[in-house]
């Protein structure tokens, strides 16, 4: 789409181009593009004569996500600081906008991060992150979990055959990982492989919808679980962040991912009933779901949680 369309434009884009802060920033309107690789929201490509920004319009359903705008906002303003996220150039609460500086680079796959040869990179912008002023809010993802199945079951959205019967298993989970908890550090909390982007050999991290303090050991295995990692390239994330081989680590990140794909199974759940994007949903989340419970029902389980309550 050119500017020669401008009467085409989506009533959001209209309202982004007339923000001074974007005119500053792109100049002259010229393209829109729509980014591909987004599950919740719509992420436009605005390009102008003098520059570029992402305007990421917001999803109807983000309360029944759990998604705070402002403290999204807010975070990622704290990660631009850091020198990991894309600076924020604006927004608009209704509708929701978020407006950031487009960030130059390569948007990595999970074929990249399966490779390992990004794994350093990543650990390194993990730290950086983590080590900014702490965010103003937090992320559990039991509470999360506990949060999202009463939606499920109050809408009578999908719900996979006997998820409830792998409950108690995620309480054993929920029990190990209280016994010596980790401080809470500044997290993204989702990070899917598309939200690094390799930029000039720095890795930066954008998409804070999800952000808040939070273990670092979840922030690794939520990777581990969004780009299937096996455990052998799990245990060379932890020991490139923690700097250190330690295999109780890399236990607590393990767990921490298990926890993840059980919980976000149900917003694919919810995605299913209330979102409207066109994608398979189900499919998505019956493939987190069937990958945690073959680890449920695994003799590994309850090695991993043994070696956790001895940390």
């Amino acid at each position: 789409m050119d500017r020669d369309c401008n009467n085409e434009l989506p009533d959001e884009i209209r309202r982004v181009l007339d923000m001074a802060e974007v005119q500053a920033a792109i100049g002259q309107f010229m393209t829109l593009e729509i980014l591909s690789g987004g599950l919740t929201n719509v992420n436009y490509l605005v390009v102008g004569t003098r520059g570029k920004i992402v305007a990421r319009v917001g999803a109807k359903n983000a309360g029944l996500l759990a998604i705070d705008r402002a403290n999204e906002r807010a975070n990622s303003i704290c990660a631009a600081e850091a020198g990991v996220g894309a600076p924020v150039l604006a927004h608009h609460d209704e509708p929701s906008i978020l407006v950031i500086g487009y960030l130059e680079g390569k948007t990595l796959s999970k074929t990249d991060i399966q490779s390992g040869i990004y794994l350093e990179g990543i650990a390194q912008s993990l730290r950086r992150l983590h080590c900014t002023r702490p965010f103003v809010s937090s992320f559990n993802m039991f509470d999360i979990q506990a949060r999202y199945l009463r939606i499920v079951q109050e809408h009578h959205y999908w719900l996979p055959k006997d998820y409830l019967h792998y409950a108690p298993a995620f309480t054993q989970l929920q029990e190990a990982l209280l016994v010596a908890p980790e401080p809470l550090v500044p997290c993204n909390n989702d990070l899917l492989a598309e939200n690094f982007i390799d930029s000039g050999g720095v890795i930066r991290i954008i998409d804070y919808e999800y952000s808040g303090n939070n273990e670092a050991s979840f922030e690794l295995g939520n990777i581990a679980s969004e780009s299937d990692l096996t455990e052998a390239q799990l245990a060379k994330l932890c020991s490139s962040y923690w700097m250190v081989e330690d295999e109780v680590k890399v236990a607590r990140a393990r767990l921490w991912a298990m926890a993840a794909k059980y919980g976000w199974t149900l917003w694919a759940s919810i995605q299913d009933g209330a979102g409207e994007l066109e994608f398979n949903f189900i499919e998505w989340g019956l493939e987190k779901y069937e990958r945690v419970v073959a680890e449920f029902e695994s003799e590994e389980f309850s090695k991993l949680l043994q070696r956790v309550h001895r940390s």
